[in-house]
């Protein structure tokens, strides 16, 4: 069996962070390992207290894993502040593992999950990512990049790791679709599926980006991961089963069942 490994924060109401990463992780039969990089009181109304791990033991808790695990892939998601970057990067540079990077900063409702003085930190980890999966409001604030617009797309195409801007969706005669664009240095991919419209959206990205890891960890082509994540993904959105007075999470369980 197949061994990965988040690096993100706690999710109490269990759909997104830590939590949604190794039930994704399980969904694809592999072996899910954690690293907590911050503590959250919340549900699917949002967040009501944060309270951050120290950096030191950030570090421990994932040299304990990397020491005693063959781990195949490494998912990062909420970061939090500066001396947690610092700490994880500093242990990314001394490892060679396929790492997707979820920058979990800006939710797809536009609120700020990470302090101010992190951003330009973050992107301190991008060389020593195989992907890093921003949404389009993460994608603006990294890259000044907007969708549609060809000149904003420099600073993507330079990235010096593969981009996968995440949640855009497109308006088609046959139905509406929701397409992800992954930019490998100046060569584009587009990755289409049924926008599943739901409200039960909680943890979306998180879930997405591990399934991306657990791919790798599989050993599939980052495309063939990134394929088989986003058909997870839109049947988990497909089967929510609607939990909570606000945004729900999505179903794991049978998102994992349809994955080939």
């Amino acid at each position: 069996m197949q061994v990965a490994l988040t690096i993100a924060g706690s999710d109490s109401s269990g759909g997104a962070g830590i939590q949604a990463d190794l039930k994704t992780f399980e969904a694809f039969g592999v072996f899910g390992t954690s690293a907590i990089t911050v503590l959250t009181a919340q549900n699917t109304t949002g967040v009501q207290a944060i309270e951050p791990v120290d950096p030191a033991f950030v570090a421990a808790q994932i040299r304990s894993v990397l020491d005693d695990f063959d781990v195949a892939a490494i998912k990062i998601g909420m970061l939090y502040d500066v001396p947690v970057i610092d700490a994880v990067r500093s242990i990314l540079s001394t490892v060679d593992i396929p790492t997707v990077f979820d920058p979990v900063f800006i939710s797809k409702a536009g609120s700020s999950l990470l302090k101010p003085e992190a951003v330009e930190a973050m992107k301190t980890l991008f060389p020593y990512a195989a992907l890093i999966t921003p949404n389009r409001f993460e994608a603006k604030e990294l890259f000044g990049y907007e969708h549609g617009d060809t000149e904003s797309l420099d600073a993507v195409m330079n990235a010096p790791c593969p981009v996968l801007v995440k949640h855009l969706p497109l308006e088609l005669p046959t139905g509406n679709v929701s397409i992800d664009q992954l930019y490998v240095g100046h060569q584009k991919r587009i990755f289409q599926s049924e926008l599943i419209e739901t409200d039960s959206l909680h943890g979306t990205g998180c879930s997405y980006s591990s399934a991306i890891a657990a791919g790798l960890a599989l050993g599939k082509p980052l495309d063939r991961a990134i394929e088989t994540a986003k058909q997870f993904i839109t049947e988990a959105l497909r089967a929510a089963p609607g939990l909570g007075s606000g945004p729900g999470p999505v179903n794991h369980k049978q998102g994992g069942a349809h994955v080939a």
